[in-house]
């Protein structure tokens, strides 16, 4: 039913097309004057006939108009603003740069409209960031940080401090795709999340796509976070870094050819293994991450990049255990222009995962990861001013590595055993239609097809009636199948299950005059791979597994509409949206499930169905001294598993439970305030109700020993949480002769030393012989300093 709605919408809506009139094209690229570096999301306005364009990832635009003379109107982020006159009598292809506004220690100002809600378009529930406010925001121990940013926005919460990855509008952390470049990153985090693996310094460009979410990402079901790095600059040679309480960083860039190809190296590592032996501690937690990037401009047409992330996080406790993960990804990029109307995009990519355990006490060590190999083809097509096409395709090979053990010694009597490895295949062809219906109305909509093939491997488990896990009617438990047979005889070509998903998305916003619109929107996604973590945060221990014969692919619903309004010329912007989704096929674990090392994990799974809604507001002020933001959610996230059948209770009874991520009231605010041009001042402040958890709820005593008792699941909640973060910036005054700028970031996160609990245990009190509650936090006040740099 849902599908065929679409194609219901595809077959009505009529693609019209004036020929009454002569008309021509103004195409282009718009780049930084002072670095070549293209620009993404620059608005080309044509004010007299309420018309325009922006431009594309990869800073192409195009516009068709009648044969005419036009005011144009370049603007963008901080840069100074253009106004010229055009007369468009025939194609013209005008390349355009941009100068910075003011020069400052950061690329842009904080004046940046793409930050602001663009009313007439249809896409809604995306934010946007950039490297200038992800620096003003105060966090802990100083360090600029991508996803500590992203927590402040609405609909977005992450499961505590030092917490790795976040959660979208009640959605799991493993629901989230990830892209750097467009490749796939596995583990966003450093130190088990205390920083993100993002460098602020080496950032072009983030979107985080909420809900609307365009046909051209899948994989997926509830946000896409898309970076993009810096390209370099092609004009001079330029660098800029910073030095911290417990890391540093430095990133250069400059021309391989001048105004033709240009390269960037960022850096990026923490030192806190220095300080550790004065302390007479012997132990390592470190981390390091390293960005890089080439560019060449081969003719007007024709661009390649080569650009790639590679990070490790080693942290170890004296000479007993040593645990070592991170990621590497590789991306070769051309993009070629058919002609003023076709533009295009190549990539080649490459993305691995990796997470080793080395446990000398025990004798042996541990290796599993995830690798895929991406092919990706996209086009942008501009039909004319009314309609703009994007298609292409996408195919990802998966290798999964769940855990390979392996004796670290001749004497750890240790067996070495290989878990199954597991491979897959996701192609994916979609096509995505902007259209401009009326001045007022303007639509969004496309389809994707994914494919999802579950390959061959070494050994495959058969179940006795195919069924893995069994329900114990007298006991009321579920448990693990015997394994009734190993099959052996798959090659690597063999398809063990095969999936086909169609997933349309609609979007649409109404535009009342130039300051208000209401949207809505539409997206079925499908998610063909899985994070297998019963934890609420995940852990570099956790694996992901695909999609096949026992597990199936999540799928899901979400509908949103919104009201976006800009008050007082852009000064102030208010978004509002409320959002429904829904997910089937959601992975749940019967009690007492072992994920780890458990080369029969179908044993341990159930599927189940899961869903959230709420309220999203957010209140941002754009100008003057005085900025910032204000974001409110209010929102419900559940989940349950019933029983397969009449016989059966299933998960928590069957009955809906709070998920780990559920946060009934979310709060933020940020706020900066520019006093002069020496001091720049902000300010967050974070509240959340508190995260779902189970309390034992009675005891009992059996040969000496007292047992807790617990209730359904998640019925408890730890206490609510809540921070205020400062931060103070001076900027010494500059040599104007000398090209060396410089900045002291003074910050305090957790001002009033809230310790929030990032658990509660129970246990007895060795001298009262009392049961007793033991809160663990993480973080107290921690005051940081940090020197930025550039030259």
């Amino acid at each position: 039913m849902k599908k065929s709605f679409l194609f219901l919408v595809l077959c009505c809506i009529g693609i019209s097309t004036s020929f009454a009139q002569e008309k021509f094209t103004l195409s282009g690229t718009v780049s930084d004057s002072a670095s070549n570096e293209t620009l993404i999301g620059v608005n080309i306005l044509f004010p007299e006939i309420a018309n325009g364009a922006a431009t594309n990832s990869y800073g192409f635009y195009s516009i068709t108009l009648p044969k005419g003379t036009y005011q144009i109107i370049v603007s963008y982020l901080g840069y100074a603003e253009i106004t010229e006159t055009i007369v468009l009598d025939k194609d013209i292809r005008k390349d355009i740069q941009l100068s910075l506004a003011t020069e400052s220690l950061d690329e842009v100002v904080i004046e940046e409209k793409v930050e602001r809600v663009k009313i007439r378009k249809p896409q809604m529930s995306v934010n946007s960031l950039t490297a200038e406010t992800i620096k003003r925001i105060p966090v802990v121990l100083g360090e600029a940080d991508v996803i500590k940013s992203i927590l402040l926005l609405p609909g977005v919460t992450s499961a505590g401090e030092a917490a790795s990855g976040f959660n979208v509008r009640g959605g799991a952390a493993d629901q989230n795709l990830i892209l750097l470049d467009e490749a796939i990153i596995f583990n966003s985090s450093h130190l088990f999340g205390l920083f993100s693996v993002f460098n602020p310094d080496a950032i072009k460009d983030l979107k985080l796509y909420k809900g609307g979410i365009p046909a051209r990402f899948g994989g997926r079901v509830s946000s896409v976070l898309d970076i993009y790095q810096k390209e370099g600059n092609s004009k001079e040679f330029k660098a800029n870094g910073g030095l911290g309480l417990i890391s540093s960083r430095l990133l250069l860039e400059g021309p391989i050819k001048k105004d033709v190809g240009a390269f960037l190296v960022g850096g990026r590592s923490s030192y806190a293994n220095i300080f550790l032996p004065l302390f007479d501690i012997d132990n390592r937690l470190s981390f390091f991450d390293l960005n890089t990037k080439l560019n060449y401009k081969i003719n007007d047409n024709n661009s390649i990049y080569l650009s790639g992330y590679f990070g490790r996080d080693d942290f170890s406790i004296s000479d007993s255990f040593s645990n070592n993960y991170g990621n590497a990804v590789g991306n070769f990029r051309w993009t070629h222009l058919f002609s003023d109307k076709l533009f295009s995009n190549l990539s080649v990519i490459y993305s691995d995962y990796f997470y080793g355990l080395d446990l000398d006490f025990v004798g042996f060590t541990w290796d599993s990861g995830i690798t895929n190999f991406n092919l990706k083809y996209d086009l942008k097509h501009y039909l004319n001013e009314k309609i703009q096409l994007n298609y292409g395709i996408n195919n990802v090979y998966y290798a999964f590595n769940p855990g390979k053990i392996e004796p670290n010694g001749p004497d750890s009597g240790i067996v070495e055993d290989q878990l199954t490895k597991q491979y897959a295949n996701e192609f994916a062809a979609y096509v995505d239609v902007e259209h401009k219906i009326t001045d007022k109305l303007n639509i969004q909509y496309g389809l994707r097809w994914s494919n999802f093939i579950r390959l061959g491997q070494d050994e495959v488990n058969v179940y006795v009636d195919d069924n893995p896990v069994l329900f114990d009617p007298f006991l009321l438990v579920y448990q693990g199948a015997e394994i009734n047979n190993v099959d052996t005889s798959f090659s690597r070509s063999d398809k063990l299950a095969t999936f086909n998903t169609f997933e349309p998305r609609f979007a649409l916003s109404y535009a009342f005059n130039d300051d208000t619109s209401i949207k809505a929107s539409y997206t079925y996604m499908a998610q063909y791979i899985h994070l297998l973590s019963n934890t609420s945060s995940p852990t570099p221990l956790d694996v992901w597994t695909p999609s096949g014969q026992f597990v199936q692919p999540q799928l899901s619903d979400q509908y949103a509409i919104g009201f976006f309004k800009n008050l007082k010329e852009d000064m102030f912007t208010l978004e509002t949206e409320v959002f429904y989704k829904d997910i089937d096929n959601r992975i749940d674990y019967i009690d007492g499930a072992d994920l780890i090392a458990n080369d029969a994990i179908e044993q341990v799974i159930l599927s189940g169905e899961a869903r959230a809604y709420g309220l999203e507001v957010l209140f941002r002020k754009n100008e003057g001294k005085f900025t910032g933001w204000l974001a409110y959610t209010l929102s419900k996230s559940e989940q349950r598993t019933p029983g397969r059948n009449e016989n059966e209770v299933g998960i928590n009874l069957g009955q809906w439970y709070n998920t780990p991520y559920d946060k009934t009231h979310d709060i933020s605010v940020n706020a900066n305030y520019e006093l002069n041009e020496r001091w720049r001042f902000g300010a967050n402040f974070i509240y959340q109700t508190g995260q779902p958890t189970n309390f034992p709820v009675g005891q009992f005593e059996f040969q000496g020993l007292v047992i807790p008792t617990y209730g359904f699941r998640n019925e408890q909640r730890l206490p609510d949480f809540h921070r205020v973060d400062v931060s103070a910036t001076f900027t010494p005054k500059q040599n104007k002769e000398r090209r060396w700028r410089s900045e002291w970031v003074f910050s305090i996160y957790n001002l009033y030393s809230r310790m929030n609990a990032a658990s509660i245990n129970f246990r007895q009190n060795q001298e009262t012989r009392m049961n007793e509650a033991v809160r663990t936090s993480i973080f107290g006040i921690i005051p940081s300093v940090t020197y930025n740099f550039k030259f």
